[in-house]
C-alpha cells in the first residue's frame, strides 16, 4: 500500500517544525544570552562545547532506548511526541531568562536550559528520521520521502532566518519591552512561544497521520559495544573524526563571520535587519538600519560578510 499524500504532507510538516526550532536555537541563543543578557563569551563557549561533548554520548543512548521501545503506538511515535512536547517547553524557557538575574545565575540558567534543549531535541530527532522504514514500503518511496522531508526542513530553517528579526522587535514593543535590548528580550520570549506552539502542532499532525506499519526486530547493541566497535574500526573512526572536524569548522566560521578589524569606518545605511552579531568582539555593526564598515575594505569585503 503506497503512502498517501496526507501522510507525506504530515511528515513533511514535522520537518518544518523541527528545523524551525533548531534554527532558532542554533542562530540566536548566543545572541540572546551574550549580547542581550550579558553572559560572557567564555562562559557561553564552554556551555556550547560541553553540550556538544554530551551529545556524543546522548545520541547513541537515545538510539538504543528507541530501539528497545515497544508500545501499541509503535516505537517511534511515542518518543517523537514526548521529545517534541518537552523540547518546546525547554525552548520557551531558554528564551525566557529573567533579565534581572545575576551573572552567575544567568550562566547556570543558560547551561541548564541549553543542555536540556539538546537532550530533548535528540529525543525527538532520532525517532523522526528513524521511523521512515516503519511506514514506507520500498527504496524509491523512502528516498522520495526523505528528499521531501529534507527540503521541508530547509523551508523551516529559511522561515526562521527571514522572519526572526522582523517579528522579535514588533513582539517586544507590543508586549511592553523597554529600551532597545528590553524590547528584543521580550520579543524573543514571545517569538519562541509562537515557534514552540507551531512545532507541537506540526508534530501532532505527523503522529496522527503517519502510522507505523511494521518494525523489524533486531538485536540491540549496548552503547559500550558501539564505542568498542568504533574504536576497532579504523575506517569508521576516520569518518567520525572527519565529521567532528567539519562540524567544528562550521561552528567557528558561522560564529566568527562578522568580525571587522579595520580602524577607519563609515556609516552604511541598510534597510534590511541584520543577522545576530553574537560573537563580534567590537560593536562596529548597529542593528536594524546602520552599519559601520571599513571604508578601505568596502570594495574587497563580500556583502554577505556584512549582513
Amino acid at each position: 500500500m503506497k503512502l498517501s499524500g496526507k501522510a507525506k504532507l504530515s511528515y513533511a510538516l514535522g520537518a518544518v517544525g523541527k528545523d524551525m526550532v533548531y534554527m532558532l536555537s542554533a542562530s540566536y541563543v548566543l545572541y540572546y544570552f551574550q549580547d542581550l543578557l550579558g553572559v560572557s563569551a567564555i562562559a557561553m563557549g564552554i556551555i556550547l562545547m560541553a553540550a556538544r561533548v554530551f551529545d556524543a554520548f546522548n545520541d547513541p543512548i537515545m538510539g538504543v532506548i528507541v530501539a528497545k521501545t515497544k508500545t501499541k503506538w509503535g516505537k517511534f511515535r511515542p518518543w517523537l511526541l514526548i521529545g517534541t512536547l518537552t523540547n518546546a517547553v525547554v525552548l520557551f524557557l531558554m528564551f525566557s531568562a529573567p533579565p534581572k538575574m545575576d551573572a552567575g545565575g544567568l550562566v547556570a540558567y543558560a547551561a541548564v536550559t541549553y543542555i536540556l534543549w539538546g537532550v530533548t531535541y535528540t529525543m525527538m530527532d532520532i525517532p523522526y528520521w528513524s521511523m521512515i522504514p516503519a511506514f514506507t514500503e520500498g527504496g524509491r518511496e523512502r528516498e522520495n520521502l526523505t528528499t521531501l522531508a529534507r527540503t521541508c526542513a530547509g523551508v523551516g530553517s529559511a522561515i526562521i532566518t527571514i522572519v526572526t528579526m522582523i517579528l522579535v522587535p514588533r513582539l517586544g514593543a507590543m508586549f511592553g519591552g523597554q529600551g532597545a535590548k528590553g524590547i528584543e528580550i521580550v520579543g524573543f520570549k514571545w517569538f519562541a512561544l509562537i515557534v514552540a506552539i507551531l512545532f507541537i502542532v506540526f508534530t501532532v499532525l505527523t503522529c496522527i497521520n503517519v502510522k507505523e506499519r511494521s518494525t523489524a526486530e533486531m538485536e540491540t547493541v549496548s552503547v559500550g559495544q558501539m564505542f568498542k566497535t568504533l574504536v576497532q574500526n579504523d575506517q569508521a573512526m576516520t569518518v567520525t573524526i572527519a565529521i567532528v572536524l567539519i562540524n567544528c569548522s562550521i561552528y567557528i566560521t558561522s560564529l566568527q563571520h562578522c568580525q571587522v578589524t579595520s580602524s577607519d569606518f563609515i556609516f552604511l545605511r541598510l534597510t534590511i535587519p541584520q543577522a545576530p552579531l553574537s560573537t563580534c568582539p567590537h560593536r562596529y555593526v548597529h542593528r536594524y538600519t546602520h552599519t559601520l564598515i571599513s571604508a578601505k575594505s568596502l570594495d574587497k569585503t563580500p556583502f554577505s560578510a556584512i549582513l
